[in-house]
């Protein structure tokens, strides 16, 4: 079984491997940076450790790929008969990042 480490970005728990390439919310950095992040649980194929809440002595070391923005999602609300309908459209700022190292 590969290593693998859970990590926590933006509110959402991510499991990566090694080169693994994703996309997460907005990070802090510029196309081409690393950033470290904490990892929550850690594995190495035989042995399963979980952080209270991280884990001690290993980081997850991201790099940023690119800098992209999300499919647009539309919020539509209508009253029938009472003449109101209001339309709002969001898109979401996204870093899509490969994993460099689990250490």
């Amino acid at each position: 079984m590969d290593a693998y480490a859970i990590i926590e970005t933006g509110g959402k728990q991510y499991r990566v491997t090694q080169g693994a390439t994703l996309e997460v919310e907005l990070l802090d950095g510029e196309a081409g940076q690393d950033v470290a992040v904490d990892v929550l649980a850690y594995s190495d194929g035989q042995s399963l450790r979980i952080g209270k809440p991280f884990v001690e002595g290993v980081k997850v070391v991201l790099n940023i790929t690119e800098l992209i923005r999300g499919e647009k999602v539309i919020n539509f609300k209508k009253r029938r008969r009472k003449g109101y309908s209001r339309r709002k459209g969001h898109r979401q700022e996204l870093a899509v990042v490969t994993v460099k190292s689990i250490a």
